[in-house]
C-alpha cells in the first residue's frame, strides 16, 4: 500500500519550483526542486508538465512508496486572477496527484510562511510587486498585480526602468542631474547612459538583466542622490498603500496584525526603505506589526495544505520546526 501523505506542497515561481511531501504528523517526507513556472510563455499544460517532473522526483525520494496524497496545496506564480487559479487547479486535478487540489497565487505562500496562523498581510517586492491578505474565516484580500495596467508601481524591474528614465534625461539635458547617470552604466562597465541604452536595445546586454540595476539605485540613494532617494521613498509609499488597503478590506486596521515583507528587494533590508515603510505604516496602520519573512515559501504552501486538512496545531509546529 505504501505511506499515505497528508499534503503535497508546491511553490512555483518564475525561476524555480520547490515541492515538499508532508506526512500526516507534519514530517517532511521528501523534497525536490524544478525549473520555473511560466504558463503565459509556454502554455498551461507544458508548465504543469514541468511541475510534474518535480512532483515525480519528490515522490521517488520518499523513504517509503507513497500510496496516496490527501491534498495538493499549490502556490503558483502567474496565478494572478481567480480565473487563472481555477484554470490551473483544473489542470492539476487532471494529473491525479491528490484527492483534493487548491491553487493560490504564490504570494500567499510567502504570507503563510511568515505568520503563525492564516491571518495577516504580505507585500512581496521581487521582480514585480504584489500584496495579499487572509484571515482564518477564509476571507482574502488581493490585487490583480499584473503590472501598470492594474495600477502597480515598483518591483525590481520597474525600479530599474524608472531609474534609467531619470538617468537618461539627466545625461541628455531633458531632466535634472542625478548620479544615476553614472552609477547605472558603471554597473555594466560602461561610460555613459547612451552606451547602456544601446547595449540593452541591441542585445549586447540581455534586457532581463536590467533588474540588476535595482541594488545600484538603492546604493545611489544611500550615497545621498535626491532623485534615487525619491524613488526609494515612492516604493515605500506603494508598499504601505497596498498593505493598509489589504488590512482595511479584512477589518484588521483596528487590531494587531502582522504585515510580512518578502521578495528580494524587501528582504535586502535597505535602511532608507525600511525606515520609510515603518514611518508611513505607523500612520496608516498603527497597530500593524512589521516583519520580514525568512522561511522558504514552500513551507507556506505546506502550512496552507495543513490548514485545509484541519491538522492539529502540533502538526503545524512540527512542520515549521523542520524549516527553522
Amino acid at each position: 500500500m505504501g505511506v499515505n501523505a497528508s499534503v503535497l506542497a508546491i511553490d512555483a515561481g518564475n525561476s524555480k519550483t520547490d515541492v515538499a511531501l508532508i506526512g500526516a504528523d507534519g514530517t517532511v517526507l521528501s523534497t525536490a526542486r524544478g525549473g520555473g513556472f511560466q504558463p503565459p510563455a509556454v502554455g498551461i499544460e507544458t508548465a504543469v508538465d514541468a511541475l510534474g517532473a518535480a512532483v515525480d522526483r519528490a515522490l521517488e525520494l520518499s523513504p517509503e512508496p507513497v500510496g496516496s496524497v490527501a491534498h495538493v496545496s499549490a502556490c503558483l506564480a502567474n496565478a494572478d486572477l481567480p480565473v487563472e487559479e481555477e484554470q490551473l487547479a483544473a489542470a492539476l486535478r487532471a494529473r491525479g496527484w491528490g484527492a483534493t487540489v487548491e491553487v493560490r497565487n504564490d504570494t500567499f505562500a510567502i504570507l503563510r510562511a511568515g505568520v503563525d496562523e492564516p491571518r495577516g498581510v504580505a507585500v512581496v517586492c521581487g521582480a514585480g510587486i504584489n500584496c495579499v491578505g487572509m484571515v482564518p474565516d477564509g476571507r482574502t484580500a488581493r490585487f490583480p498585480a499584473i503590472g501598470r495596467i492594474s495600477g502597480d508601481w515598483g518591483g525590481g524591474a520597474g525600479l530599474a526602468e524608472e531609474a534609467m528614465w531619470f538617468a537618461a534625461r539627466a545625461e541628455d539635458g531633458r531632466g535634472g542631474p542625478t548620479e544615476l547617470a553614472h552609477t547605472l552604466p558603471a554597473h555594466f562597465g560602461l561610460g555613459s547612459m547612451y552606451a547602456l541604452i544601446e547595449a540593452l536595445h541591441l542585445g549586447g546586454i540581455e534586457f532581463e538583466r536590467r533588474h540588476e540595476l535595482a541594488p545600484v539605485l538603492f546604493a545611489t540613494a544611500t550615497a545621498g542622490d535626491p532623485v534615487a532617494g525619491a524613488l526609494v521613498d515612492r516604493l515605500a509609499e506603494e508598499v504601505v498603500a497596498m498593505a493598509s488597503v489589504a488590512l482595511g478590506r479584512l477589518d484588521l486596521l483596528d487590531e494587531e496584525a502582522p504585515v510580512v515583507l518578502g521578495g528580494s528587494v524587501l528582504a535586502a533590508r535597505h535602511p532608507q526603505l525600511d525606515a520609510r515603510i515603518a514611518e508611513l505604516l505607523a500612520v496608516r496602520a498603527p497597530k500593524a506589526a512589521l516583519r520580514v519573512v525568512t522561511q522558504p515559501p514552500v513551507l507556506g504552501a505546506a502550512l496552507l495544505g495543513l490548514d485545509h486538512t484541519g491538522a492539529a496545531a502540533a502538526v503545524h509546529e512540527r512542520l515549521r520546526a523542520q524549516y527553522s
